[in-house]
């Protein structure tokens, strides 16, 4: 199909996929820019939060996009995948403004759980709507390009951090607002950019809009002959699935469909295992309790944002390389060891000046076995073992863990680091990542190269290797 597209049905393609990935912009954005508004926030001349109410804060948007993961699918199958991110251009929008804005940690609560729902939609309808817009040869480079916006939102939030703390010193504590404020911003290109795109051709194929289906396919592939082929492989694959059995709630407790879920779930929690998350949101914290001043903290959390996305880079193009199993394997290793020496260096060292800069280090080396190793892992992985009767309930449970343990160690981490500090916490995680090995090691099939029908037959007949 690849070679009757036209350049200029490419071109438009290319334009679909910048303006939606804007929404996996906004979700590293949004994830990322607590991590040095959060220290300004909490002074006592602004919203004055203790240890708890940081971890409420950060974790309030994690609890959000849980619940959005869970819901955003089927609201877009009931809305449109266009319409349901146009709606939540709109909730990023507005809840960015609400936490810009908020008075008091009552009001930042809630804006920040409003954000959460916005991330968690963003989440799921994204990567679908691009995969039913894409070429077949392109759907897999259009769908990692969100992936790659995300982090690359997340690097941009550590960027803008930096740059307002410096440029806007004279404000004083203040600046958080400014860094919150931002985000508005691509929520208005993702909502006007988005105006201008294109639904679905496969969810209007769904409803039986074929002939808007038909037109919107001629649009993206540039050719009349492709497009009408496309849209009789749609209908071919809507009966198709109208014929197989969906897989409801009473079903996971089939004994192979438990193991699958089992499966799945702990690969969801062995990558928060790792803690990522208090680097991504408390990397200004960990940097200043190892012994950098507030603003050079910010700073050097630029290089985090960096380490992500080359690394993200770097996991692609490993996937085809080396097995999933030995891939997740180093990339626990990798992250036990930076955390080890932390922990070990955060013991032995304290006061030292050496301290701050071998704890920035090994958070790069951290970052770099977690985005390049795990990270692509975790969605390959359970986008693989699940059936395709069971693949939408079950990557939904799982991924509405994965938010919900994020949101329990965003919780408690300021807590103990306030508690019992910067060693203790990361010996923690040390401790996680050994029961996170032990468990991909011993119950984590390997899937590279094996189909998917081959990868059901393994799970359904009970067999000890595949």
């Amino acid at each position: 199909m690849a070679e009757n597209i036209s350049p200029e049905a490419k071109s438009f393609v290319k334009t679909v996929m910048i303006t939606a990935t804007f929404g996996g912009l906004l979700f590293g954005y949004d994830t990322g820019v607590v991590n040095g508004a959060l220290p300004f926030m909490a002074a006592p001349d602004q919203l004055n939060l203790t240890p708890q109410l940081e971890g409420f804060v950060v974790s309030a948007l994690l609890v959000g996009a849980a619940i959005g993961s869970v819901t955003g699918g089927r609201i877009a199958d009931a809305m449109g995948r266009r319409k349901m991110i146009l709606i939540l251009a709109v909730i990023f929008f507005c809840a960015a403004m609400g936490c810009t804005l908020a008075p008091s940690v009552n009001v930042m609560i809630p804006c920040r759980f409003l954000l959460g729902l916005a991330v968690g939609g963003a989440s799921v309808t994204v990567p679908v709507y691009l995969a039913e817009v894409s070429p077949a040869d392109r759907r897999g480079r259009m769908v990692t390009q969100n992936e790659l916006m995300i982090v690359s939102g997340q690097f941009l939030a550590y960027l803008c951090n930096a740059v307002l703390s410096v440029t806007l010193e004279g404000v004083g504590n203040i600046v958080w607002r400014y860094m919150l404020s931002i985000a508005a911003i691509p929520a208005v290109l993702l909502f006007f950019g988005m105006m201008k795109m294109p639904e679905s051709p496969r969810w209007m194929a769904l409803k039986g809009n074929f002939d808007n289906a038909l037109e919107t396919l001629k649009k993206l592939r540039g050719s009349d002959s492709a497009a009408s082929k496309e849209l009789q492989e749609i209908k071919e694959s809507i009966a198709s699935e109208a014929s197989i059995k969906q897989f409801g709630w009473g079903d996971l407790m089939t004994p192979w469909v438990r193991r699958i879920l089992f499966i799945g779930i702990g690969v969801a929690v062995a990558t928060r295992f790792t803690g990522v998350n208090t680097i991504m949101f408390y990397g200004t914290q960990i940097l200043t309790e190892a012994g950098f001043g507030r603003q050079i903290a910010i700073i050097a959390n630029v290089a985090n944002g960096l380490t992500s996305v080359i690394a993200t880079f770097f996991g692609i193009w490993l996937l085809g390389k080396i097995g999933r199993v030995t891939m997740f394997k180093a990339g626990i290793l990798g992250t036990m060891c930076s955390l080890l020496i932390i922990a070990l260096a955060a013991m032995n060292l304290e006061g030292s000046p050496s301290l701050p800069y071998i704890v920035l280090s090994m958070t790069i080396v951290f970052l770099w076995f977690m985005q390049s190793c795990i990270g692509p892992c975790l969605w390959l992985i359970i986008a693989e073992i699940f059936p395709l009767q069971l693949r939408g309930l079950g990557m939904g449970i799982c991924i509405f863990m994965l938010w919900i343990f994020d949101a329990l160690v965003g919780s408690m981490f300021p807590v103990v680091l306030d508690q019992y500090g910067l060693s203790a916490a990361f010996f923690v995680f040390v401790f996680t990542l050994m029961i996170a090995f032990i468990f991909v090691h011993t119950c984590v099939p390997e899937t590279k190269g094996k189909s998917l029908e081959e990868i059901e037959h393994y799970f359904r007949s009970g067999a000890k290797t595949l």
